[in-house]
């Protein structure tokens, strides 16, 4: 039996309908429901794969959570940015491992989380304390102590600046109501070539981000990303009647050096 389930362990527990319920296991702990309950102790010691029941005889499949089931499920402060719009971020701000990120906006985590999977190294800034802590609990919980060594978050408002002491960056990446504000602060710090990514949920204020990034950037562009999911049953073949569509713009652009 090849690395069974321990306690302290994440599970994710799939129904018959593909409802997904992430468990933290616990020695005598328990998962309730509408379908009965099912003891932790039925699958602590089993593999990855195996099927438990409940007491009103639901059915249950048990895997290690991904992180995609886990950004979804987490505990959560501050509105999470989407596995749809994770990935992108990650694909257009080149992240890879070593490379160093200053991130403002963290939230709970979810992007933080991405990018050390990723192999960065990240400097956060986030003027919540709860949030902060909460995203450090997510990270934690999820990656383990190891990604903490590469997580450095601070109380601290972008707007005001970014320390030099804590540059430079090869990457920043924003999730704030005004990343325009902190367009002039990344610029001090921020490595000729590297790369600006900024999450926004309207248009306006994708605008106002590219505007700011004119004069010592280029290939600045604004995309949208869309996710729909398709229904397959033998011949049965259509688009799924709901899709997740608009949730935010990602704009990106790289920095060509401060004395351009």
């Amino acid at each position: 039996m090849s690395n069974p389930f321990k306690p302290d362990d994440k599970a994710v527990l799939l129904d018959s309908k593909k409802r997904r319920y992430l468990l933290d296991l616990a020695t005598d702990g328990e998962f309730h429901s509408h379908a009965g309950f099912v003891r932790h102790n039925d699958i602590i010691g089993q593999p990855e794969g195996c099927v438990v029941r409940s007491t009103k005889n639901g059915e249950y499949t048990v895997l290690r959570p991904t992180l995609e089931d886990f950004v979804v499920a987490m505990p959560r402060g501050a509105q999470v940015i989407y596995p749809k719009d994770l990935a992108p971020i990650c694909m257009f701000a080149d992240i890879g491992p070593g490379d160093r990120v200053f991130e403002s906006g963290i939230g709970s985590g979810a992007l933080s989380m991405t990018m050390l999977r990723y192999g960065a190294h990240i400097t956060g800034y986030e003027i919540r304390e709860d949030f902060a802590n909460r995203a450090k609990a997510n990270v934690r919980g999820f990656l383990g102590e190891e990604a903490m060594g590469r997580y450095d978050v601070h109380i601290a408002s972008s707007y005001d600046g970014i320390d030099p002491e804590h540059g430079p960056f090869d990457r920043v990446v924003l999730d704030l109501p005004e990343p325009w504000q902190v367009v002039p602060h990344a610029e001090h710090v921020l490595r000729p070539g590297g790369i600006l990514v900024a999450y926004t949920p309207s248009i306006t204020q994708a605008a106002q981000t590219r505007e700011a990034t004119k004069g010592k950037w280029i290939d600045a562009r604004t995309v949208e990303v869309l996710h729909r999911g398709w229904h397959i049953d033998g011949q049965a073949v259509r688009p799924d009647h709901r899709m997740v569509a608009h949730t935010g713009f990602l704009t990106v652009a790289r920095f060509l050096g401060k004395n351009r």
